[in-house]
C-alpha cells in the first residue's frame, strides 16, 4: 500500500506553513502591533476597548444613520467620564483614624482600637477598602490579621461604604499577651467609581505605637522577703545628715545652727531644742538584667526564661521606687535597631518607672555583651554606696568570679538566679543570693535542659528560638536615644 505524503512533511509543504504564519503575523500587526496579555490581578473594568467599541458605534450610527447605535455610544463614553471623575474625587476628603482606649498596657490587659473613616464631600463612596498594618503577636477579637507573605507583616482588611458627610467606626479587642512595642500602619486606601471601572490608592505613612509593659508582681509572690529583700540599707556612720528627714529632737548645743531649732519643741520645753537628723545615705539601687537564657548567649534563647527575667527586673524597679529610692536598669538586651546595651540609670523623678516599664517592654535577645563584661564596664561609673542586683537565669563560673571581686572591693551586691539550679551561696560569701526556681507550667516546656546539656536539635525541639535582632520598630532608635542619656538631667 503506497504511503500518503502529508504536504507539511515535504519542502513545499513546509514553505507553504512559514508563508501562512506570516500572513497571520501581517494581520495582527495590522490590527495592533502589542500583544494581548491577560493580567489576573487588575480588577479596573475599564481598558481602550470601550473607547474604540464607542468610536466604532459612532462611525456606524454616522454612516448608516442609526440613532439607536450613536445613543449607545453616548452612554459608553457618559459612564466612562463620569466614573473616571468620580475615582479622581474618591479619595478626596477622605480621613483614616485609629483611636486607642489605652496606649500603654500591662501583660493581660485589653485595648480596645476604634477605627475611623470619616467622609467630608458631599460624593459618596460606594466602597472603601482599608488595608491596615497591624501585630501579629497580639490576639484580635472581632478581625483577623492575616500575614503578608512578601513582607511577613499583619494585615487587618476592612471595607466601608459611606454617604456623603458620613462617620463610620468600628471597634475591636487587642489581648495584649505580649510585652514589646508595637507598631501600627503604615494604611492603604483603594476606593473607586460607582460602576467599577477605575480604582485609586492613596498610603498612609504614619504609625503609631502600641506599648505592652512586662508583668509586675509583688516581692512575695516572686519569693523574695517583704522586708529588706535587698539587705540593710540605713547608713552606721553618721558623716553626712539629711535635713528632710527628721528622727527626734535634742537640746540646743552652741555647734548647732540657727536653721536647727525645732520652734514647737522650744516652746512647749521652755528650753531650746534642736532637730535630730536621720544620717544621710545614698541609697540606690541599680538592676543589672542578663537576657541571655543559655551558657552562651549566641547560642539562642528561650523566651519563657527571658520574659520571667524581666518581669522580675521590673517587680524590682516597681518596688524600688515605692520605697522612694533612685531605681536603675542597665541590660546586656540592646533596643531594636541598636547594638548598644540598655541603659536607664537612677533619678527621683516622677517618671522614672515609666522610662523603666518601656525600656524592658522594648528589649530584645541580642544580647551586646556577656553579663559579666557588662558588671565591669559599668560598675567603676555608678556610685559607690548604690546595690547592685543581677538578674539572670545562667550563673557561670565567669560570673561568680566577677561578683567576688566586685565584692572585694566593697560593693553591696544581690544574685537573683532564675535557672533550674540554685547556685551554690558558699562559693560567694558576702553576697545575698536568692534562687527562683521555673514553675511546673515552665518546665513543660524545657524537657531537654532538666537533666543534661541539650543537643542542638534537642534545643529547636524545646522551642528555643535563634537569635534576632528583633522587630523593626523604625524610629525607635531616638527613643533609645533618650533611655541611654536618663542621667544627664537632675
Amino acid at each position: 500500500m503506497e504511503k500518503r505524503v502529508r504536504p507539511a512533511d515535504t519542502r513545499e509543504g513546509a514553505d507553504a506553513a512559514r508563508m501562512a504564519e506570516r500572513s497571520r503575523q501581517r494581520l495582527a500587526s495590522f490590527f495592533g502591533s502589542r500583544r494581548i496579555v491577560i493580567d489576573a490581578q487588575k480588577q479596573e473594568q475599564f481598558s481602550e476597548a470601550w473607547l474604540l467599541l464607542a468610536a466604532i458605534l459612532t462611525l456606524f450610527g454616522v454612516g448608516f444613520r442609526r440613532q439607536g447605535l450613536l445613543l449607545i455610544a453616548l452612554s459608553l463614553l457618559t459612564i466612562v467620564l463620569v466614573s473616571w471623575f468620580w475615582n479622581r474625587l474618591a479619595l478626596w476628603g477622605v480621613s483614616y483614624r485609629r483611636h486607642f482606649s489605652e496606649r500603654r498596657a500591662f501583660c493581660g490587659e485589653t485595648v480596645e482600637v476604634a477605627l475611623e473613616v470619616d467622609n467630608r464631600k458631599f460624593l459618596p463612596l460606594s466602597w472603601l477598602r482599608v488595608e491596615d498594618t497591624f501585630p501579629t503577636e497580639l490576639p484580635l477579637e472581632g478581625g483577623e490579621v492575616v500575614v503578608s507573605a512578601g513582607s511577613n507583616l499583619g494585615r487587618l482588611s476592612t471595607f466601608f461604604s459611606l454617604k456623603w458627610y458620613e462617620r463610620l467606626r468600628r471597634r475591636y479587642k487587642l489581648h495584649c499577651t505580649q510585652r514589646g512595642f508595637y507598631p501600627f500602619g503604615p494604611v492603604t486606601l483603594e476606593s473607586g467609581d460607582l460602576f467599577g471601572l477605575f480604582r485609586c490608592q492613596d498610603r498612609l505613612e504614619r504609625q503609631e505605637w502600641l506599648i505592652v509593659y512586662p508583668r509586675v508582681v509583688p516581692l512575695a509572690e516572686l519569693g523574695l522577703p517583704a522586708k529588706n529583700p535587698f539587705g540593710e540599707i540605713k547608713a552606721h556612720k553618721r558623716i553626712f545628715e539629711d535635713p528632710h528627714r527628721t528622727v527626734g529632737v535634742r537640746d540646743y548645743q552652741p555647734q548647732d545652727g540657727f536653721r536647727r531649732i525645732h520652734w514647737k519643741a522650744t516652746a512647749r520645753q521652755q528650753r531650746l531644742q534642736a532637730r535630730d537628723y536621720e544620717p544621710a545615705t545614698s541609697i540606690k539601687l541599680i538592676v543589672f538584667l542578663n537576657v541571655a537564657t543559655l551558657a552562651k548567649h549566641w547560642m539562642g534563647v528561650i523566651p519563657e526564661l527571658l520574659e520571667k527575667a524581666v518581669s522580675v527586673t521590673a517587680s524590682i524597679a516597681s518596688y524600688g521606687i515605692s520605697q522612694r529610692w533612685p531605681v536603675g536598669v542597665i541590660a546586656n538586651g540592646a533596643l531594636p535597631r541598636s547594638d548598644q546595651p540598655i541603659k536607664v540609670l537612677p533619678g527621683r523623678s516622677p517618671a522614672q518607672l515609666v522610662h523603666i516599664l518601656e525600656a524592658l517592654a522594648a528589649v530584645t535577645p541580642f544580647a551586646t555583651a556577656s553579663i559579666e563584661e557588662l558588671l565591669t564596664a559599668e560598675s567603676p561609673r555608678l556610685d559607690w554606696g548604690a546595690t547592685l542586683v543581677v538578674v539572670t537565669a545562667v550563673v557561670s563560673e565567669e560570673l561568680e568570679a566577677t561578683l567576688l571581686r566586685l565584692r572585694e572591693v566593697g560593693r553591696r551586691l544581690v544574685l537573683i538566679s532564675l535557672g533550674l539550679e540554685p547556685p551554690d551561696e558558699q562559693r560567694l560569701p558576702g553576697i545575698t543570693v536568692y534562687h527562683l526556681p521555673p514553675e511546673a507550667a515552665e518546665l513543660e516546656v524545657l524537657p531537654a535542659l532538666t537533666f543534661r546539656p541539650p543537643t542542638p536539635v534537642e534545643l529547636w525541639r524545646a522551642h528555643v528560638q535563634p537569635l534576632a535582632t528583633g522587630r523593626t520598630l523604625g524610629p525607635l532608635t531616638d527613643h533609645a536615644s533618650q533611655i541611654t542619656h536618663y542621667n544627664d538631667r537632675p
